[in-house]
């Protein structure tokens, strides 16, 4: 199936209202970061129910360290340009479609999206980082005021150099963190891990036979019955659209599955077998940035011990879905008892690997550090806590939302200790089989 065919569905959603039949909930990493928390649409400021559980007793913050996805993005030249092809089909099939009122609907809808528009950071997206920047800066006050250090990095995408300057306006005037503008390091080695893992690229990204769950999906009966649908409300033949990467929703399927759910299973497929669990050098690979996590932690640690000022307080990095979703799978997050496949679609319903609600746009993974005064001097004094989309998320290891900074680390010694991103991404020298080698 062709290309050129793979925007239908995504212009179907165009011209519905963005919370449409409660379809906005299954865009999976096309979400809006509001699905996750939808207190944010009356208030975009809210902290929300979990404002007051941020800091434990007795403790304070020493060092926050933030992995962000980027903001609301526009699609990509390649998407709008299929838009443009199937805009134009319809415009020209328009009048012998009255019979079709989505397809009059979408002919009539102003195709207004340029190819220069190629995945840029959206004024939404803006709006994201600046209003999620005041987020962090009221539930963390101590670590945000005045004359403290804000590192910023991001990968060298547009999006995401766009969405660091966004954050630091989101800050405001009124904090010096060594002048109006921080400079933004571009560290695509952390960002973009997977550009640089070998590995990766060649057996998976590159890989088409890596995808053979997606493929087959794509084939299966749940998106034969999309395609017949959609197709059959835009009057157009079945084999001018496709299964495609857009991964958008459109009307009911049926009184048991929908467009919607099955579309979302796609492109959680997708991603489980790209970014996830799929392959362990989806992983692995992200583990340079996971040590660089803790490697900053470690030294905030010693520079507290030895009475010192802490040199990076604040360290704000803003990527992908495609890194932060890695990450938290080495972490162990997210993971289902059974594979995603293609095959069990009906079975995966109430999975745990649903991306739109993981890294929708403007996701976020929070590390904080805390100092705590312990009358008991035998108790830990240094505590961490994890964020992921500003709610409190729980450790592995205890199933508790804090956790000492040695028990943290204890559990993941093997990967601090054991995962060597050369090792890890170094291809073998002979031909292997995906199967064999991942």
């Amino acid at each position: 199936m062709a290309p050129r065919r793979e925007a239908a569905l995504l212009l179907l959603l165009l011209v519905l209202p963005p919370a449409s039949a409660g379809l906005s909930d299954y865009f999976g990493t096309k979400s809006r970061y509001e699905e996750v928390n939808p207190y944010l649409v009356s208030d975009p400021l809210s902290l929300g129910p979990e404002a007051g559980g941020s800091l434990p007793a007795s403790c304070t913050p020493l060092q926050l360290r933030a992995v962000l996805r980027h903001g609301t993005r526009y699609p990509t030249a390649g998407q709008i340009r299929r838009l443009g092809e199937l805009h134009a089909r319809l415009l020209r099939r328009a009048a012998a479609a009255a019979a079709c009122p989505a397809a009059v609907a979408l002919a009539d809808w102003p195709m207004w999206y340029e190819e220069s528009l190629d995945g840029q950071l959206a004024p939404q997206g803006r709006r994201d980082m600046e209003q999620l920047a005041r987020r962090m800066a009221a539930r963390f006050p101590a670590l945000f005021a005045a004359r403290r250090r804000l590192q910023l990095a991001s990968s060298s995408k547009h999006r995401c150099l766009q969405s660091g300057a966004a954050f630091r306006r989101g800050l405001g005037p009124s904090l010096d963190f060594g002048g109006d503008e921080v400079e933004i390091e571009v560290n695509d080695f952390l960002m973009r891990f997977f550009d640089h893992c070998a590995k990766f690229v060649a057996m998976v990204e590159e890989n088409d036979k890596a995808m053979c769950q997606v493929t087959a999906f794509k084939e299966g009966p749940e998106m034969k019955k999309v395609l017949e649908k959609v197709a059959s409300a835009l009057c157009l033949p079945v084999e001018e659209l496709n299964a495609v990467r857009l991964l958008r929703k459109s009307a009911p399927l049926g009184k048991e599955e929908t467009i919607a759910w099955v579309l979302e299973y796609l492109n959680d497929l997708k991603q489980y077998w790209k970014r996830g669990y799929g392959y362990d050098i989806n992983s692995r690979s992200s583990c340079v940035l996971f040590q660089d996590i803790f490697q900053h932690l470690d030294k905030a640690v010693e520079e507290s011990k030895s009475s010192k000022p802490i040199s990076s307080p604040l360290i704000v990095q803003v990527g992908h879905a495609e890194t932060l979703q890695p990450l938290l799978a080495l972490m162990g997050y997210f993971k289902d008892d059974e594979p995603l496949l293609a095959s069990n679609y009906a079975q995966q319903a109430q999975r745990k690997f649903r991306t739109g609600r993981i890294v929708p746009y403007a996701a976020n993974l929070v590390f904080v550090l805390y100092h705590c005064d312990h009358v008991n001097t035998s108790q830990e004094e240094y505590q961490v806590q994890l964020l992921l989309n500003e709610k409190l998320l729980p450790f592995h290891h205890s199933n508790e939302t804090i956790s000492t900074y040695t028990d943290l680390k204890n559990y993941y010694k093997d990967i601090l200790e054991n995962c060597h991103f050369k090792e890890e991404c170094e291809l073998s020298q002979v031909n292997v089989t995906v199967v064999d080698e991942l």
